[in-house]
């Protein structure tokens, strides 16, 4: 595959990511604890019936200079052991204003480094979770893991906690560019650490990679695709590095080395499609790739493919989202609920009120169908307008209206044939997948307003 340049520079824009409908910017502090209680309630009566739960565990012994998420260094052990706590009293909690009769699907482990702390933390809030939750016979439990902290005892302890699904976060095979990023990097053979983990007998394993960062070129990340593709994991990611420094002040250290050019960085999104595709991988959404057979893979087929802020998932795995721990958002039918972000301010709130709500949103019913349209194309690469308004017990009329299609609004990307429209059906070509978000955003009624400040397109 292929894109012209001159595609790139003319779409190349910043615009939302779309993890959740309406975006994260748009998040207000008026929103409460008693708020998210009322929706923790009320989504027990909403589809999906299932739970997914996230745990942030937000510490890393450093702090990468390219990370976007909300991290902390420099912790002691007594702090730990309160955070842990913390997120214990606060699943307790949370999980007593869930009906017992909806079953647990789906549960990761994100930060931070989740594998850096010790076990014995992790043990403490798996057991919360089995304890308190009715755990669905094919449930998925992933948790992101550091090579440069992960032992081959450890992987053996996550397996018998629960786990059936390690991501492993490489980001980069070349030493040059993890140091670039204040990175270590693995402590042991990224081969080796991938076989204990299908020897443990785990369902799956993730290899994460990171493209646009400084120091890569075109070649060199081919290089790491190679490698990657080398290592037969499932489950392959691509990110794209975000620049947000007005976002994330560390991230302006990365500005004196230097980042590829917009080219160069379509050309490595563009070479390891093509590399993973003729490999026999299955391209799924915009940055993920998985083997065939994957449940990723059939979901996409039946275009049933989901998307949270964990990443992609599937409908029949993926539940309504409640996260636990500091900066965790909630993501539930009606409305999404974020923690404090400060791990000290969440503990001090978990330990006095049960919850920790910093800011939320409560969705309403045309920012539903909005949703729904967005995570169909951003997902699925399709919209169909009469199932959207099936989904949502409404007429095709009324989804026009609050999307406000009309086919003339995309009569660029038709020429310049990155999709097609046949009556009230859209459907992205692979040529078109590189500019999913900019398809995604011209059904936003919202993204006029401007509100935050979003990463580039491309």
């Amino acid at each position: 595959m292929r894109v012209d340049e001159n595609l790139i520079k003319k779409y190349s824009k910043t615009g939302p990511r779309y993890t959740s409908y309406p975006p994260a910017t748009f998040f207000d502090d008026s929103f409460s604890n008693l708020d998210f209680e009322k929706k923790i309630i009320q989504s027990n009566d909403e589809n999906p019936q299932n739970i997914s739960v996230y745990i942030h565990i937000p510490f890393c012994p450093q702090i990468c200079h390219f990370c976007g998420c909300t991290t902390e260094s420099g912790f002691t052990k007594p702090f730990l052991e309160r955070y842990v706590d913390a997120v214990i009293k606060e699943i307790s909690y949370v999980s007593k204003l869930i009906n017992n009769n909806r079953k647990l699907t789906q549960i990761h482990w994100g930060g931070g480094t989740p594998n850096a702390i010790s076990y014995k933390y992790i043990e403490r809030i798996t057991k919360k979770l089995f304890e308190v939750f009715d755990f669905s016979k094919n449930y998925e439990m992933a948790i992101e893991c550091n090579p440069a902290h992960l032992e081959f005892r450890h992987i053996e302890l996550l397996k018998k906690f629960g786990f059936n699904r390690i991501s492993v976060g490489i980001q980069d095979f070349r030493d040059d560019v993890l140091d670039a990023i204040n990175r270590k990097p693995s402590k042991h053979p990224i081969d080796d650490i991938i076989k204990k983990i299908k020897d443990e007998g785990f369902t799956g394993t993730n290899i994460d990679l990171v493209y646009g960062l400084p120091l890569q070129t075109v070649d060199s990340f081919k290089k790491t695709v190679e490698k990657a593709i080398q290592l037969d994991s499932d489950r392959i990611v691509t990110f794209s590095y975000a620049h947000v420094p007005s976002v994330l002040p560390r991230q302006k250290v990365l500005e004196k080395i230097g980042f590829p050019s917009s080219k160069d960085k379509a050309l490595m999104y563009e070479n390891s499609y093509d590399m993973f595709t003729k490999s026999g991988y299955i391209s799924i959404g915009m940055d993920h790739f998985s083997k065939p057979g994957d449940e990723f893979e059939i979901a996409l087929k039946n275009k049933q493919l989901h998307r949270n802020f964990q990443g992609y998932c599937t409908r029949e795995t993926t539940g309504q989202v409640y996260a636990f721990g500091a900066s965790s958002i909630s993501q539930l039918n009606s409305a999404y609920s974020q923690n404090f972000k400060n791990a000290a301010k969440y503990i001090a709130e978990i330990e006095k009120n049960n919850l920790a709500v910093y800011r939320g949103y409560s969705v309403n019913k045309e920012q539903k169908i909005v949703r729904d349209v967005i995570n169909s194309i951003m997902c699925n690469y399709y919209l169909d307008i009469e199932e959207i308004a099936s989904i949502n017990n409404c007429n095709r009329q009324e989804v026009i209206r609050i999307i406000d299609f009309d086919s003339k609004k995309f009569e660029d990307f038709i020429f310049d044939g990155l999709l097609k429209i046949e009556k009230f059906k859209l459907s992205v070509f692979e040529k078109g997948r590189l500019f999913t978000r900019n398809i995604a955003m011209r059904f936003d009624p919202l993204i006029n307003q401007k509100i935050g400040t979003y990463s580039n397109t491309i």
